[in-house]
């Protein structure tokens, strides 16, 4: 709990010592807050000479990559931020301040079990190529190999980071409690489900054999494909905090002017972005889920036709078969403007409660819907967008998912990208092609003919055995069938004598009762005497018959 509070107390104090209470209109903020601001009056602004942008930049720099994640996401909305507050952010993507690049180069060493780093490598670079918020990378060449020669970066985790990350998911749980307990839409929101699918992504982030993992197999799922490329990486150079990949020369996709300038067809690229995001996870149903500009470049080959580069692949996302297909079809009818099946499949899916009026709901879709159709990106104002979103998903008690949360943060990054590259993008008629003919091949009858090839091999094989396993389960029917009647019979013959003994047993009762009442009455001896006899008897057969 100590850790906790002096946690959120540095968080308070650094947002106060770089003034971002200054950039929030004072209208804003509840009375308790402004006079709390004048209460902590030992913590001023000791960077008033400096853009808001460049506050916020490097406020969120020196609370630790938690913050920095977040700082890199906000920098793809440029729609909900002015200009110099969105530049600043995007230095986030690869600008984060550097740790020593000797420092770098003895973890290397040492994760690789080297004596020097000349021993693996040549022309290793101290001072570092690029620097983010998790690790940095230094570049290289291959000294023996196949690959001897190889132009290469070396991506090394950065010293020390666990403890702070593990500090601040820490506080965030601690908030997403109180959040939940305390807030009205707690319950609908998710934030402890939210917060935990975050520390699992974020914590994955820190394991660069993982990294390697994903960027193999995104590279396999995009083999000699015309939309991306994925660098080779060198597993054998890679461990948990170390990973060595092929060098790419691209330029930055944030870097508008140069890609204009060497004539690349920016409505074929951004286009091109859209289609890699839903090939990504309605194809392969794995998607890097990282997409800042950052870890996106443009090669320099063949500008009519552009084709991406993708880095970082820490983070990457997976759908399960059922949300994969209640999204396609959200999808589609979102596409068409059928917002009555929208309305269906939010209450089928269970993101919706089932008490909610689907007329009403439909009816609210369009609302907020209807008016960003048949219009680009530049036209849209997505902030006004999302506000209208949020309200209505509150009003109906729409969940949170918790699994899409990764998915959610993707199509932020894609349209933010779109934005930058193609203000004139119809994303909405770039991404509906795509999606009908993924849906034509989930169902129907090409659905059907790839199911049955895909399991061709399993039941060639399967096929020789099944006379012999319909000749096996036959044979052993015919001793079941004769053990469960036999089993019928004893359920049977033990029925019967518990009967019986019932009997008995209420024969004697009448009869112990019945002495009873003749010896209380003062009845004839001899009468007495019988019935108690003839009790004692019934009471020697009942105890013959259940101990036989």
């Amino acid at each position: 709990m100590s850790q906790r509070i002096s946690r959120a107390y540095k968080i308070a104090k650094t947002f106060l010592t770089y003034g971002l209470d200054e950039i929030i209109p004072a209208r804003w903020l509840p009375w308790s807050l402004r006079i709390g601001r004048y209460g902590l009056f030992w913590m001023p602004n000791k960077h008033k000479q400096k853009s808001a942008g460049a506050r916020l930049r490097l406020a969120l720099e020196s609370l630790g990559p938690v913050w920095v994640k977040f700082g890199q996401m906000l920098s793809t909305r440029r729609d909900l931020l002015p200009p110099d507050i969105a530049n600043e952010l995007a230095k986030l993507q690869d600008k984060v301040r550097a740790f020593p690049g000797e420092q770098a180069q003895q973890l290397i060493e040492k994760a690789l079990g080297l004596q020097h780093i000349n021993d693996a490598f040549d022309d290793f670079s101290v001072q570092p190529l690029a620097s983010a918020s998790i690790a940095q990378v230094h570049t290289a060449r291959l000294k023996h190999g196949d690959d001897a020669g190889a132009d290469v970066v070396i991506k090394v985790i950065r010293p020390d980071i666990r403890a702070d990350i593990d500090a601040d998911l820490r506080l965030m749980e601690t908030l997403a409690g109180v959040l939940a307990r305390h807030l009205p839409d707690g319950r609908r929101l998710k934030p402890k489900e939210v917060v935990k699918e975050y520390r699992k992504t974020l914590l994955d982030e820190l394991d660069l054999l993982r990294e390697a993992g994903n960027a193999i197999q995104l590279k396999r799922n995009f083999e000699n494909s015309p939309l991306l490329y994925i660098p080779t990486v060198y597993s054998d150079y890679s461990r948990h905090n170390v990973m060595v990949m092929e060098r790419i020369d691209g330029i930055p996709v944030s870097d508008v002017d140069t890609l204009m300038a060497m004539g690349v067809n920016m409505k074929i690229l951004a286009e091109r972005g859209v289609e890699v995001f839903f090939t990504q996870v309605f194809r392969d149903s794995f998607f890097h889920a990282d997409m800042h500009p950052g870890n996106i470049f443009v090669s320099r080959d063949n500008p009519d036709n552009p084709s991406y580069l993708g880095i970082d692949f820490g983070i990457v996302g997976t759908l399960n078969r059922e949300d994969k297909r209640y999204l396609a079809e959200n999808f589609l009818a979102f596409f068409n403007r059928d917002y009555r099946k929208v309305a269906e499949l939010h209450v089928d899916s269970g993101w919706v409660p089932a008490h909610i009026n689907v007329e009403e709901f439909e009816s609210a879709i369009r609302t907020v819907c209807e008016p960003i159709f048949n219009k680009p990106l530049a036209e849209i104002s997505f902030g006004h967008v999302l506000v209208n979103l949020f309200n209505t998903a509150r009003r109906f008690e729409m969940e949170v998912q918790p699994q899409l949360v990764l998915l959610q943060k993707t199509l932020l990054y894609v349209e933010g990208l779109g934005r930058t590259l193609y203000p004139q993008l119809d994303l909405w008629q770039t991404a509906k092609p795509f999606l009908e003919k993924w849906m034509k091949e989930q169902l129907g009858w090409r659905a059907v003919v790839r199911s049955l090839q895909e399991n061709a091999p399993f039941w060639a094989e399967k096929l020789p055995e099944m006379p012999t396993l319909l000749y096996d389960y036959l044979k052993s029917q015919r001793p079941q069938a004769l053990a469960q009647q036999q089993l019928l019979a004893q359920m049977s013959e033990v029925q019967q004598r518990q009967s019986r003994q019932i009997g008995w047993a209420a024969v004697t009762c009448g009869l112990i009762i019945s002495t009873t009442i003749l010896y209380v009455t003062e009845q004839p001896l001899w009468l007495v005497a019988s019935t108690a006899a003839v009790a004692v008897l019934c009471g020697a057969v009942l105890w013959r018959r259940k101990n036989s």
